[in-house]
């Protein structure tokens, strides 16, 4: 590879005055929220087609597959009365950057449209991808990713409204950009969405198409890019990646947790892998099952079938009960079918057998394209690239290394992945590694105020408990505005009833917020962490959450009824931190039935052998079980 060094130590200066400044300006509190600095282009972009027309003829080597297709005034001119009419041009590539000026001279309507074909057979036989524009491009559906199936039916991924309409007669320079399955689309140099549901061919190559319209195009241009699709491009917001999935709204590294997430708009799903006693990967982050399941045990010296009886879902909310831990092959099966990539963290240290063991599920499953692997143990990236040098790797960390880029060229890394307030107090790593090539992405951020710290240093990528506000933070960015918060509470989800064994998790989705405040009858909690209703009245209560950003307040309200419950009652009683004998004796009298003798027992022992403070818990509790009985 040949660098102009001048060239590269300006750069590099640049990238790090950049950082220093964006430092700067967040320890004076007065960081905007602008447009992310570009990081130098990468080294290894090839163009593969430039075409400006000037030859006055078609361009040798492009392939019109049905309707009328002419240079005219030094530009391409499609027109299409009816159908799909479309030419085909170019190679199929894996990773590349399509460009062009688009025109609408004459549309039927403004529903007509152009696309860009990102993955179309040269005969122009089904099925095929493409990137759609309509005259009517700020209408919500006027940009589009689309696939046309082999059935010949429609099935649109995903869509977004541009800032104004093409109509006609208007140049408008649009991109997309192609990573594999995933693309992105860049209207007048600013990107409107992302997709990562792409299904790519062996063969297919590019194509321009026109429906219902006469498109003229010019400066078409197609670059082949670097496999490393996880830098940011200019004009992109931060990659989005939910980690443990969308975990402050469902139960994390679970397949609900992953929905909610794709359905949040998330780019990536993060989630960790571990085996179990039988060596079958599963989606696990503790050592652990004790705080995330109603079973107890390190995984590995639990089976595959113990570990799939466990209910993953009832400590987050009893909405979420029946909850299981998904198997590796089981969430990429989820992922494959339904959509979404997998920033997968292989966690704790692994030996080379169960790291191709990991290996091996993911090829089974198809989804060597659509997986990252990161970990803090580098002999897990070690063994990784032995076994599958096509998986890229981040390196997590908490501190930063020494020297950053020396050690993400000697693991092979496509990203460096460190904790975000490491990365705050030494900017400068983020451009020396874009200068390298390497993408970074912070872990893990559910503060507006980082995240606009995060994107002004130009990070790739931000890790989240809270996909949902960031996606909206980006599209607030996008467009141009920052929309007025909402907030929502979903867990415990409103009108439930729960006794004192469950522990239901504060859950608060908010857009447009800087900052979340939550209360249970008026008093902090903390969202993202288990309630405690040992001290609890029975009866109702109300939990209350208010989301504040520059555009105002907004409230949420969820009630709930607390029961009283033998199960809930038994666990008052041996959490109540009575001593022993104390414990035994209110137990044995609640397998009885005899709840009025806890009652007393509970009362006369209160402050002895009962700590005050739960035995009138447990004593309300017991008669309220009382009153109940026949």
């Amino acid at each position: 590879m040949t660098i102009n060094l001048q060239s590269h130590v300006l750069r590099r200066t640049a990238g790090r005055a950049l950082a220093a400044l964006g430092a700067a300006a967040l320890a004076a509190g007065v960081l905007s929220a602008v447009a992310a600095p570009s990081s130098a282009a990468p080294a290894g972009e090839k163009v593969i087609v430039s075409e400006d027309f000037s030859g006055g003829s078609l361009p040798a080597g492009w392939r019109v597959v049905d309707g009328t297709w002419q240079v005219q005034n030094g530009r391409l001119v499609g027109t299409a009365t009816g159908g799909n009419n479309k030419i085909t041009f170019g190679r199929h590539l894996e990773d590349f950057r399509f460009e062009a000026t688009v025109r609408f001279d004459k549309v039927a309507e403004p529903t007509r449209w152009e696309a860009f074909g990102l993955d179309v057979p040269a005969d122009g036989a089904r099925p095929w991808w493409i990137a759609t524009m309509r005259s009517g491009s700020n209408a919500s559906n006027g940009l589009e990713f689309a696939q046309m199936t082999a059935a010949g039916a429609w099935n649109v991924t995903n869509t977004a409204a541009a800032p104004y309409a093409a109509g006609t007669g208007r140049d408008v320079k649009v991109s997309i950009e192609v990573h594999g399955n995933q693309a992105r689309w860049f209207f007048d140099g600013q990107q409107m969405m992302r997709t990562t549901s792409l299904v790519r061919s062996a063969d297919g190559v590019q194509a321009l198409f026109v429906n219902g319209s006469t498109v003229s195009f010019d400066d078409v241009k197609i670059t082949e890019l670097p496999a490393n699709g996880y830098l940011r491009p200019a004009g992109s917001p931060v990659t989005v990646i939910a980690h443990r999935g969308a975990s402050s709204a469902a139960p994390e590294n679970t397949l609900v947790a992953q929905e909610a997430a794709r359905r949040a708009g998330a780019d990536f799903i993060e989630n960790d892998v571990q085996p179990s006693k039988d060596g079958v990967p599963f989606i696990l982050h503790d050592g652990t099952v004790d705080r995330t399941t109603d079973g107890t045990g390190a995984i590995r010296n639990l089976t595959s079938a113990q570990l799939k009886a466990l209910d993953a879902g009832s400590w987050f909310s009893p909405h979420h009960t029946g909850a299981r831990i998904p198997t590796l092959a089981e969430q990429l099966a989820d992922l494959r079918t339904r959509g979404g990539n997998l920033l997968l963290e292989i966690k704790g240290a692994h030996t080379r057998d169960e790291v191709a063991k990991i290996v091996q599920v993911i090829r089974e499953q198809d989804m060597t394209k659509r997986v990252f692997i990161q970990s803090f143990e580098v002999n897990a990236l070690k063994y990784t690239y032995e076994l599958a040098p096509e998986l890229p790797l981040g390196l997590l960390r908490s501190t930063l290394d020494a020297d950053p880029v020396a050690i993400a060229k000697d693991l092979h890394l496509t990203a460096y992945n460190p904790g975000n307030g490491a990365l705050l107090a030494r900017p400068g790593v983020v451009a020396d590694l874009h200068e390298a090539g390497v993408a970074v992405m912070a872990w893990t951020v559910n503060s507006a105020a980082t995240w606009k710290a995060l994107d002004a240093l130009g990070v790739d990528a931000i890790i989240t408990d809270r996909p949902a506000e960031l996606a909206g933070w980006n599209d607030a960015i996008l467009h141009g505005a920052q929309p007025r918060p909402t907030a929502g509470i979903v867990s415990p989800v409103n009108g439930t009833t729960l006794d004192r064994a469950q522990r239901p998790v504060a859950g608060v989705v908010t857009t447009g917020a800087d900052t979340v405040q939550v209360t249970l009858d008026g008093d902090p909690v903390e969202p993202g962490k288990p309630l405690d209703l040992t001290a609890l009245s029975l009866g109702r209560h109300v939990i209350h959450a208010e989301a504040t950003g520059p555009k105002g307040t907004a409230p949420a309200t969820s009630t709930f009824t607390l029961a009283a419950t033998p199960a809930g009652l038994a666990h008052l009683i041996v959490t109540s931190g009575a001593d022993g004998g104390a414990v035994s004796a209110m137990m044995s009298k609640l397998a009885a039935g005899r709840y009025d003798d806890v009652a007393k027992y509970a009362e006369r022992q209160s402050g002895k052998h009962v700590p005050a403070k739960y035995a009138t818990v447990i004593a309300a509790d017991a008669r309220a079980l009382h009153t109940q009985q026949p």
